[in-house]
């Protein structure tokens, strides 16, 4: 049996003279389990803590709104900017017509200018619109609009005013009998409130004729002369560059979905654009619709309810949405088990919720859609055809369909063939180009530049001009330079040339996020290989195409606040994919016919080179008369191959004979393209010509 023995106990040691006794405490304090010393009270906390304004917040978190980086702020300044130029011609009834002008004042600062016609602003609006965030006229009501949450030119200005802490100045004339309105503006991060600094915090009122006119000489305030019109000139912290993603990008594909305006367009190296209008009509004017009920979230069915006056439920269903009678008011209410004649004040939370669940089983007809206001199949040929130098266009409207509740319709415009990108660059823009961007390579600086250039086309540039893949664009010698432009000019890159794709959103071009957008999954998801273009999988179709998608909608589904990619919706996915089908196969009846054409041509070409020599040998065997038999032969090749020589109209349709062979309808235009080729040279030509 084993007998236990108590061990000794070790002597203790003597604490070091460095030692505390606050340590043995704590650790004792630790191991027993005790709680730790508090750091902070309750009521300490509570007196930290503080309202945060809506202007603080996006000033902290201004990637949220596009202005991430000096390169995308200012194209989102012009953006919002131009934006609601056009929203304020449009809903005046004006033809817009508007000016953009980008000048640098240091090395990495700008001043935009953004100026139209539109109706102007009243003065005591126009501190609130451009001092303060979430401010406008646009976020309540259902109808078609470029803006919509009153966020963008008031964050535009906070930028400029973070970034230089110049004030944003605005000047906006409403006659030309009343006086103009002169203000410099800054937000008040912390209250969210308008800052004015001139006219001792009243702006500046500035006298109609030649006394006001003098006065903006005098203290020199941009401005076109106009009978009536708005400027905001911010100064910022901004990059300009050219190429994809650039402010001239921009500009051109706003003209595309927007026929009716015109655009002046002056940047910082004084080149000038202009964007004619090709077409006077003013786009129909939307009509607001109120909300419809399969739009409609419980937690916001509440609130209508608690802040509606006091009605009967039928009553209410009926004044409160759209497309609800007195019977599906009726059916709403009986589904949910509540008595029509409720009064709206005495609906409890759980009557409530039976509402909710009784509208999603009860069938409701779609909204209205005079409240969107899409561009046309005639007016997207005239956009395309006016900007994209091309032989073969098509569009498709697409009927109106609903997501949430919300009316929108897809509309998609196709332009085929035309020059590459490259091919219509001067050596002086390319010289511009390469000291001006920020890729370390030729190939970045290639495709990054270039729409649609993909890689296997940058690497037949870069291969002819005899290149290094990784020299620095900055770093080319004059000799490189002219060997590049050589190579842009004259390498057949149609082949590995990647589709263009132009998104829009209520006729506003959307620049950045593409492949988080759903516009552009949707056409890599679209076979395009069955009409008749190359495309690897996951990918963008190959070839020299140009493709716009235009969204429109009473409220588009952004997949944020910089309002730059649209949400995948799956109704809004099924519209884009059945409108790019449509486009699809027109695009591929044309290949296919211009395929068959080529391949009588070549047919005949191989007839008409041996018939000489057969109609010789069979006059020597027989003796048949050898012009005779020549002339008979060319004829039944011609006959044969008589599909050579048909000659379409510029709607697609054969020109003579068997009008009803080939018929692409009437949302087609085909040009010819040594014609469009033609027209170009005699521009740039007639732009390189010196000035007297």
């Amino acid at each position: 049996m084993a007998t236990a023995k108590r061990k000794k106990k070790a002597p203790l040691k003597k604490k070091k003279p460095g030692s505390t006794k606050k340590r043995a405490a704590s650790s004792t304090a630790a191991s027993n389990g005790a709680a730790p010393k508090r750091r902070t009270t309750a009521k300490a906390m509570a007196a930290s803590q503080r309202d945060i304004s809506v202007s603080e917040f996006f000033a902290k978190n201004r990637h949220l709104l596009g202005f991430d980086n000096p390169r995308k702020a200012l194209l989102t300044t012009v953006k919002e900017a131009v934006d609601n130029s056009l929203d304020a011609c449009e809903e005046a009834g004006i033809l817009p017509e508007i000016w953009v002008h980008i000048q640098q004042t240091s090395n990495d600062r700008y001043k935009v200018g953004i100026q139209d016609n539109g109706p102007g602003i009243l003065k005591k609006q126009i501190p609130l619109i451009f001092g303060k965030l979430l401010y406008g006229s646009k976020f309540h009501r259902l109808r078609q609009s470029r803006g919509q949450q009153g966020i963008g030119i008031s964050a535009a200005g906070m930028y400029g005013v973070q970034t230089t802490g110049k004030p944003v100045k605005i000047i906006s004339k409403v006659s030309v009998r009343k006086p103009s309105h002169y203000y410099e503006i800054q937000i008040d991060t912390k209250k969210n409130q308008p800052k004015i600094l001139n006219g001792k915090g009243d702006g500046v009122d500035i006298p109609p004729g030649d006394k006001g006119t003098k006065y903006i000489e005098k203290h020199g305030i941009e401005w076109v002369d106009q009978p009536h019109g708005t400027r905001v000139t911010i100064e910022l912290q901004a990059k300009f560059v050219r190429g994809r993603g650039s402010v001239g990008e921009y500009l051109e594909q706003t003209a595309i979905a927007n026929p009716h305006v015109t655009l002046h367009f002056l940047d910082s190296d004084d080149y000038e654009y202009d964007y004619l209008r090709s077409t006077n009509a003013l786009p129909k004017e939307p009509k607001e619709i109120k909300p419809h009920p399969y739009g409609i979230e419980l937690g916001r069915l509440a609130t209508i309810l608690e802040d509606s006056e006091r009605m009967s439920l039928s009553e209410f269903f009926r004044t409160k949405f759209s497309r609800v009678t007195p019977a599906v008011a009726k059916r709403i209410c009986q589904t949910a088990g509540v008595s029509t004649r409720s009064n709206t004040g005495k609906v409890g939370r759980s009557e409530v919720d039976a509402l909710y669940q009784a509208i999603q089983k009860t069938k409701i007809s779609n909204p209205s859609t005079d409240c969107i206001c899409p561009i046309g199949e005639d007016l997207i040929l005239k956009g395309l055809h006016h900007v994209v130098p091309a032989e073969f266009y098509t569009a498709a409207t697409r009927p109106p369909a609903v997501y949430r509740g919300n009316p929108f319709q897809i509309e998609v415009g196709l332009a085929y063939g035309g020059s590459a990108p490259t091919q219509n660059v001067t050596k002086d823009l390319l010289n511009e180009l390469l000291e001006e961007t920020d890729a370390r390579t030729i190939r970045q600086f290639l495709i990054h530049t270039f729409n649609g250039l993909g890689s296997e086309s940058a690497d037949k540039i870069i291969k002819a001009a005899a290149l290094g893949t990784r020299q620095a664009p900055g770093k080319l010698k004059p000799s490189g330079v002219e060997k590049l432009f050589s190579a842009m000019r004259n390498v057949n890159i149609s082949d590995g040339q990647s589709m263009e794709v132009m998104r829009y959103a209520n006729r506003v071009p959307l620049q950045f996020q593409q492949a988080a957008c759903a516009v552009t999954q949707m056409v890599v998801g679209t076979n395009w290989r069955s009409y008749g273009l190359g495309q690897s999988r996951g990918s963008l179709p190959r070839g020299p195409v140009s493709l716009m998608v235009h969204v429109a909608s009473v409220w588009v589904p952004f997949t944020s606040e910089s309002k730059e990619a649209i949400a995948n919706y799956p109704e809004i996915q099924k519209e884009i994919r059945l409108g790019l089908q449509a486009v699809g196969r027109k695009l591929g009846m044309y290949l296919r016919r211009r395929l068959r054409v080529k391949q009588q041509s070549d047919r005949r070409e191989v007839f008409l080179r041996y018939l000489k020599e057969v109609s010789t040998a069979v006059s020597e065997i027989n003796g048949a008369k050898q012009a005779e038999l020549y002339e008979q032969l060319v004829k039944v090749a011609k006959r044969r191959t008589a599909e050579a020589d048909v000659k379409l109209d510029d709607r697609g349709r054969p020109m003579e004979e068997k009008p009803a062979e080939m018929n692409l309808g009437d949302n087609v235009l085909i040009v010819d393209p040594s014609t469009h080729a033609a027209a170009i040279n005699r521009a740039s030509s007639s732009e390189d010509e010196p000035e007297e």
